[in-house]
């Protein structure tokens, strides 16, 4: 299987999720990739769309392999037997650690900007990526996301090496996929356009998302009032 755009996936994901539509769920991107993938899921069930933000960390010297990953709400994880395999230790790992935490904040105010974080004590939280390869990143996402008390815990993926997805099964109580791989070298090569995603297209898609939330809000209310009205009469 093959997505042609981050836009395709989300649609073709968001059809495998219609059954939580009824659990008023809300749905939150990984940025920045993710997050084209959550709007379609989001706008498909009706749902509020967040950002959740998790940053790789890289391995000293060599930043593009990733030994771990940190998550907003603090959580860390770190591969130790990759670090053990490099030759790394911890102490110069969680030097890195810090320097992407800051990062992560500073990625949260930008996104989010004076919009509190989302609460999720009670609720059921489908996380989105456009992808997972080796699960680093969004296991970190996912134990963040559990420390805040979730109904149910819903990962939800285009495309995931199979592998990877039966690890994070632990983390979740349900994983979605719509094209589990057997072999997968990199996320990218499941889809036809993988264009890196922006700063500025992810606020601008979490902005399209509030105003089209807040209309469905105005229009149901509006909808009360005419029932409540049409009563009286």
């Amino acid at each position: 299987m093959r997505f042609r755009d981050r836009t395709d996936a989300g649609r073709q994901l968001a059809a495998l999720l219609r059954k939580y539509r009824g659990e008023s769920p809300l749905v939150l991107g990984l940025p920045r990739g993710g997050v084209p993938v959550a709007y379609q899921v989001a706008r498909m069930l009706g749902a509020p769309l967040d950002v959740w933000v998790v940053r790789k960390v890289g391995a000293p010297g060599q930043p593009e392999l990733g030994v771990g990953a940190v998550a907003e709400g603090g959580a860390l994880f770190l591969d130790r037997g990759m670090m053990r395999s490099l030759g790394v230790s911890e102490t110069e790992v969680l030097q890195t650690a810090e320097r992407e935490a800051d990062e992560v904040a500073a990625r949260i105010a930008r996104f989010r900007g004076p919009y509190p974080a989302p609460t999720l004590e009670g609720r059921t939280v489908i996380l989105v990526d456009d992808g997972v390869a080796t699960g680093g990143t969004v296991r970190a996402a996912l134990r963040a996301l559990r420390e805040r008390r979730p109904r149910r815990l819903v990962l939800a993926v285009p495309v995931g090496a199979v592998e990877s997805l039966e690890s994070l099964r632990a983390e979740v109580d349900d994983i979605v996929c719509a094209h589990p791989a057997e072999f997968m070298m990199a996320v990218g090569e499941f889809y036809d356009d993988f264009s890196q995603t922006s700063d500025a297209e992810v606020q601008e898609l979490l902005a399209q998302a509030r105003e089209q939330r807040e209309m469905r809000e105005q229009e149901g209310l509006e909808q009360a009032m005419d029932s409540a009205d049409n009563w009286w009469v």
